[in-house]
């Protein structure tokens, strides 16, 4: 071969490997650390004064932590449902055509179009030329499964060992970047509280019989630490009671409603004493920390492998709990404890580190998929409602949403950029509310018939009805 022409093949080889490289190292492995039932407010770094999180902390100093977060559903399988596609659940109908607000609903999603198929989250990204490797707990229907998705399932595992598997996968080689779902089950293990209370229905009766692990790991967690007098317990050691621990004033009859459908819902209400409310928090604090221990297991992966600064994390839950806020626990309602819950990111060199966004509403559902499409180099739209917080993320200005809107088993609410919450209920017939968050952080009360927020009313009524929710 001519020497001269041999050079310049060399030269354009070697710029071209550089050029793959460098676009592959632009391009992150994706963790999606994603927890069951944590509301916004159980971080130490979110102001809980009651719990110790470090890895949760860590994610946050090294990233940004929004407080405005929520989720699309209040409720574990239409959340996820939402995650895998990027829509709200009630886009999809279950077994008998109804729209998808609850978990039975949810499981009961039949085969999904293909246009649906060809814009989950899994589907772009599979385009994008990325590995997916899901673990943990699913609750998600067999169409939209992980399996059915493309997904490498690494771990049905919902706990301890999830976390080493995940830590396994992060240490391994890999030939192309990676997406990793990790879907740790705590703290929704509080569930099992109120439910071994009276677990009457035949329903309850079988959800306990199968829930050896969960009580076992509850009762760890509400266990008095050794030495400490019941009295000390609860003076120094419990969370106090929430400043909404009694019920709204005048408050929606489909809240009544939903908390009678289950008779241990309706028990720890009329019938949990405050110190019995008090020990459900300090057991949903401790869970709380039992996974971010599996969090920093992760996390230590990372570290140790090398790859932190060619990693995106990204963190979140599918609800929160109530946590004896209006005297309720579980979730499915639009109250922020619920509906409210933690979302950060965390890549360094890339994403400024300890900023906290208080601004922006963010919906866990809709912009999780864009934003991943995003950073994986490859643009991703489902719902078109959703939106990549790439820019908010590293800090550019761009224009956001002023209102998010929510559904729930219960009624569908819209929030708007200066905390007001229109909320429409329909379980029990027709009711509205509208609260201020900034008057009312709480939700004690609501403003409905005030006049002095009437233009309010009637902007969030048309901007439900025309932009989230239209018939």
């Amino acid at each position: 071969m001519n020497p001269r022409l041999f050079y310049f093949i060399s030269i354009l080889l070697l710029f071209g490997c550089s050029g793959k490289e460098k676009n592959e190292s632009a391009r992150p492995n994706i963790i999606y650390i994603y927890v069951d039932q944590l509301s916004a407010n159980m971080m130490s770094c979110a102001g809980n004064q009651w719990l110790k999180t470090p890895a949760m902390d860590y994610i946050a100093d090294n990233g940004m932590r929004f407080t405005r977060a929520y989720t699309t559903n209040p409720v574990c399988s239409p959340a996820r449902v939402s995650l895998m596609t990027g829509r709200f659940p009630g886009y999809f109908k279950d077994d008998q055509g109804k729209e998808v607000r609850e978990n039975r609903g949810s499981i009961k999603i039949p085969q999904v179009s293909q246009e649906v198929l060809n814009t989950t989250l899994p589907s772009y990204l599979k385009k994008a030329n990325y590995g997916l490797y899901y673990g943990g707990k699913e609750h998600l229907p067999a169409s939209l499964s992980p399996s059915t998705l493309g997904f490498t399932y690494f771990s049905k595992n919902e706990r301890q060992e999830l976390a080493a598997e995940a830590a396994k996968i992060i240490r391994a080689d890999h030939d192309k970047p990676y997406f990793m779902m990790v879907s740790l089950i705590n703290p929704h293990d509080i569930c099992y509280m109120a439910l071994r209370e009276k677990a009457t229905s035949v329903q309850d009766a079988n959800i306990l019989k199968r829930a050896t692990i969960e009580l076992t790991t509850l009762e760890s967690a509400m266990k008095i630490p050794e030495g400490v007098s019941s009295d000390e317990f609860f003076k120094s050691h419990c969370p106090p009671l929430p400043p909404n621990y009694e019920p709204q004033i005048d408050e929606p009859q489909a809240v009544k409603k939903l908390i009678n459908l289950r008779p241990f819902r309706q028990n720890a209400r009329e019938n949990f004493t405050d110190d019995q409310w008090r020990h459900h928090r300090y057991a949903y604090h401790r869970l709380t920390e039992v996974v971010d221990e599996k969090i920093q297991t992760i996390l230590d992966a990372i570290k140790e492998s090398g790859q932190e600064e060619n990693t995106l994390i990204l963190f979140s839950s599918d609800h929160g709990d109530m946590s004896a806020s209006h005297r309720m626990e579980h979730k499915s309602t639009l109250y922020e404890e619920s509906a409210n819950i933690p979302f950060m990111a965390m890549w360094k060199g890339h994403i400024p580190a300890g900023k906290v966004n208080s601004e922006n509403l963010v919906s866990n559902g809709l912009d999780l998929l864009p934003t991943i499409c995003d950073y994986a180099g490859i643009k991703g739209v489902s719902d078109p409602r959703g939106k990549s917080l790439r820019p908010l993320l590293e800090g550019n200005k761009v224009n956001w949403r002023e209102t998010l809107g929510v559904e729930s088993e219960i009624g569908k609410m819209v929030i708007n950029k200066n905390g007001l919450k229109y909320v429409r209920y329909d379980l029990a017939g027709f009711e509205e509310q509208l609260l201020d968050l900034k008057e009312d952080p709480y939700e004690t009360t609501h403003f409905t018939n005030d006049v002095k927020y009437k233009k309010s009313l009637d902007e969030l009524r048309t901007i439900y009805e025309m932009e989230w929710f239209p018939e």
